[in-house]
């Protein structure tokens, strides 16, 4: 009788006792779930890209309590848009000019404040979709010499060509050849004729320049190859080229669980010029060192981290 009642009394402390870890187990897990969540960052499939991605990521990571699922180097455009509107990404760095073009279908507009305006606008009433601050650099097409060529003849703007096209072979993928936004516009609104032109892939342009089998290029402004091949970029001061400026796409209803996710992101708003995100690409394509290092590396020494 005396063992019975031992063994239920025995029985009974072990269900209590089970029942109480599982409380806590239950109660620890409901606490940590509250400190935060986790959300996704895509990025398109080239260094620039694949940088502000990361970049955005570690100042998520730093400043809340959010954690980052990092989809980086996905593909083109359309693959992180299309991650964006399914819920499979939260947010990624797109272009001004890319939304109001190849999202929104929308013809050239140079004015920069005024594509962002329709971009934001647009995005959020279509889409539930924000465009956050823009980081401060301008990723768009540009008209790149030597070095010393720019120099010699003191070249600063695109319009200081026009005495010197004639005797310059002008280099570019043939997509720029074909774009509405690329050569005909261009050398059309500055009344430029070259002795020559030639279409070559991006590593094969840079070469050429260097070479001298080239003098006369495009370029995007952030290009890493303009610091590697010595390049100067000239001035649109026609402001032919449209804005392509880089800010963080986010869900709406991810900002809506997430508001701390705005603030943290904000926080790049304006920080990065043209000069420090040729950098960044030029440590990363042409040194090879890793994009996470090297945006670690940017917000230490620009103090946002």
């Amino acid at each position: 009788m005396k063992k019975q009642f031992l063994r239920g009394l025995w029985l009974l402390l072990t269900v209590f006792l089970v029942v109480g870890l599982t409380a806590g187990c239950e109660s620890r897990s409901t606490s940590d779930s509250g400190k935060g969540g986790v959300v996704t960052v895509g990025s398109k499939n080239f260094t620039e890209n694949i940088i502000m991605g990361e970049m955005m990521a570690q100042v998520i990571e730093a400043k809340t309590d959010l954690k980052v699922n990092r989809k980086l180097n996905l593909g083109g455009t359309l693959v992180c848009w299309q991650g964006l509107k399914k819920g499979e990404l939260d947010f990624y760095p797109d272009y001004t000019g890319t939304g109001l073009m190849a999202i929104l279908k929308r013809d050239v507009i140079t004015d920069p404040d005024e594509v962002y305006r329709i971009v934001q606008e647009e995005y959020n009433k279509q889409f539930k979709i924000k465009w956050l601050e823009p980081f401060g650099f301008n990723d768009t097409y540009a008209i790149a010499v030597r070095e010393e060529f720019a120099e010699q003849n003191n070249l600063k703007t695109i319009s200081d060509l026009k005495p010197y096209a004639k005797d310059l072979i002008f280099c570019a993928e043939q997509e720029f050849y074909n774009r509405k936004d690329g050569f005909p516009g261009f050398s059309e609104t500055y009344g430029l004729t070259f002795k020559e032109t030639k279409a070559m892939e991006t590593s094969l342009k840079y070469k050429a320049v260097a070479d001298k089998k080239a003098d006369v290029i495009d370029a995007f402004s952030t290009d890493g190859e303009l610091i590697s091949y010595r390049m100067t970029i000239l001035e649109d001061d026609k402001h032919f080229f449209p804005p392509y400026y880089c800010a963080p796409v986010v869900r709406m209803d991810t900002l809506e669980k997430y508001p701390e996710l705005e603030s943290a992101l904000n926080s790049l708003g304006g920080k990065i010029s043209e000069a420090d995100m040729q950098q960044m690409n030029y440590l990363v394509k042409e040194k090879g060192e890793d994009p996470a290092k090297v945006a670690a590396d940017f917000l230490k020494n620009k103090g946002i981290l």
